[in-house]
């Protein structure tokens, strides 16, 4: 099957800059509808009047990644008014590394997109995009998300000048505390993402609103300790497998001179989180596991449950800068003083382990793509 998207997959200003494309194209030629403007999810203001960075996602975790065959085909069957945008498909492959415990007040995370050059070994790929997060804690309803996107020379740099440019005083201030906390890396999560986006219209409900909604598959593994070595407890370095559906508002269409209050678009934006929630919470109720955890949590949960204690991720020291090296000078195998470890190699056993290995970002869009 054909996904023309996927070519982008190291150039993520064309990517973005073609989905626009093609949203804006389904309007008009798949839903019919002309002189839409699209807009991004607004600021959530709250009854005092603070406005916050909300993420409006919801998402649901099964045991593998094969129990969403057919995904694409459920959700038309079982949501009215809801239009996959053609052509759509994009993938990634990331770590995404949780920087704060399970006691901090907030989730602090660092996430790298990484490729591999062209001919180049798996063992050497190399980090695209860094990110920094911080999210409220918990999967509960419009978490409060904040992310920057940090130079690779910088990782070790306070983030905050970086978060205040982006949302100046609409940064909370206890946000802003936590930001300065020294980034101390607890585990580590590698992730295959096969997405894609739709429009969803209800006239009845929301007008003349067309809400755009980010929806992914993501199989993912989790590191049994923080360092990604072997744990005899596991048997593994590799913890965790299991699989994320997830689906995001990314903004709205609206007719050009419409204009919605602050309620009206959030209660749009509510009720299409829940048009797709509730039928696709049905379809998979057998399968669904019962975790209210992020991602990022998940990571958490996963390593203490593994023995680590908070006094040996402190004694490890791990900087998120020393997995983007291929050697650290500073750490050496055990077995072999003399041998430097290699984090980029031990990052890529998240992905290719072969009792653990992941699927190709087409493996996963061709398993939605399917009939049930």
């Amino acid at each position: 099957m054909e996904r023309p998207l996927l070519k982008h997959i190291r150039n993520h200003e064309a990517l973005f800059l073609e989905i626009a494309r093609l949203r804006d194209c389904a309007i008009a030629e798949q839903l019919g509808l002309d002189n839409y403007e699209f807009s991004k999810t607004p600021k959530f203001i709250s009854e005092t009047g603070e406005r916050f960075t909300i993420e409006p996602e919801r998402s649901i975790i099964l045991p593998d990644y094969n129990v969403f065959k057919g995904l694409k085909q459920a959700l038309l069957e079982r949501v009215p008014g809801l239009t996959i945008v053609n052509d759509s498909d994009c993938g990634y492959r990331y770590p995404t590394a949780a920087l704060a415990g399970l006691d901090a007040p907030f989730i602090k995370r660092l996430r790298s997109e990484y490729f591999h050059r062209v001919d180049e070994d798996r063992s050497i790929c190399r980090p695209v995009n860094l990110s920094y997060g911080i999210k409220s804690r918990g999967k509960a309803d419009n978490r409060l998300e904040y992310e920057v996107w940090v130079p690779e020379s910088q990782l070790e740099a306070d983030p905050l000048p970086l978060l205040i440019r982006k949302y100046g005083e609409d940064l909370p201030h206890e946000v802003r505390h936590f930001a300065q906390q020294k980034p101390l890396i607890y585990g580590w999560m590698g992730v295959k993402r096969a997405a894609f986006e739709a429009l969803y219209q209800n006239p009845a409900v929301m007008g003349d609103l067309v809400i755009c909604i980010g929806l992914s598959v993501d199989a993912y593994n989790i590191g049994a300790r923080p360092d990604l070595s072997f744990s005899p407890e596991a048997e593994s370095s590799i913890a965790a497998s299991n699989a994320e559906f997830e689906w995001e508002v990314m903004g709205y269409y609206a007719p050009e001179d419409a204009h919605y209050s602050h309620d009206e678009l959030w209660a749009a934006i509510n009720h299409s989180l829940s048009a797709i929630g509730d039928p696709i919470s049905e379809l998979y109720a057998a399968d669904i596991m019962p975790i209210m955890e992020s991602k990022t949590e998940r990571i958490l949960s996963t390593v203490y449950a593994q023995g680590i204690t908070t006094e040996e991720i402190r004694e490890l020291n791990l900087r998120p800068q020393e997995f983007l090296q291929t050697s650290s000078e500073h750490r050496v195998k055990p077995q072999d003083p003399n041998r430097k470890v290699n984090f980029l190699g031990r990052l890529n056993r998240l992905f290719y382990q072969p009792e653990h290995q992941l699927p190709s970002i087409n493996t996963l869009h061709d398993l939605i793509a399917f009939s049930r």
